[in-house]
């Protein structure tokens, strides 16, 4: 009962953080500096906002399949090979995360304007770079001890 409760809690954690990041990213764009004096169209068309967007896609796939690993772990089906391939889809999705950002930082500072100082984006995606390489490391590392777990469960199971 305190498993069911608690994986619960988590899953809608999950859901919370999901929305939170969403209403930021449909929120942040109308707040920035260079949103002042431009419309709805051209605030959400900017070449930056649209890539985050796009990023984004892979962040929302990993709580997805957190969700979905959570759900497993409730149901008591840990060691089984759904609960391996969401901590693998997690790793990819914190990887290709990752790299994003770097691509991110690395164009402003390329085509920063020359009066705008991009230390704190930059700063930003530093810190969200190596988050999100913690968070592949963790997920790689559960992965295959997970991994490691199914496989013996399998030889037992064969072996009764």
């Amino acid at each position: 009962m305190v498993k069911k409760v608690s994986t619960v809690f988590l899953q809608v954690v999950v859901v919370l953080i999901g929305m939170a990041v969403l209403a930021f990213l449909i929120i942040m764009p109308t707040k920035e500096g260079r949103a002042e004096n431009l419309d709805l169209f051209h605030i959400y068309a900017d070449p930056l906002i649209l890539y985050a967007y796009a990023a984004s896609i892979a962040f929302f796939v990993a709580l997805y399949k957190a969700f979905k690993l959570l759900g497993h772990i409730g149901r008591n089906q840990v060691f089984s090979i759904d609960s391996v391939q969401a901590l693998k889809g997690i790793k990819y999705c914190a990887i290709i995360l990752a790299v994003l950002i770097v691509l991110a930082g690395v164009y402003i500072r390329i085509f920063h304007h020359e009066d705008d100082d991009p230390a704190g984006f930059i700063a930003l995606c530093i810190i969200t770079t190596f988050a999100c390489a913690v968070v592949a490391t963790a997920a790689a590392i559960f992965e295959k001890i997970l991994q490691n777990a199914v496989d013996m469960k399998s030889e037992n199971d064969l072996t009764i």
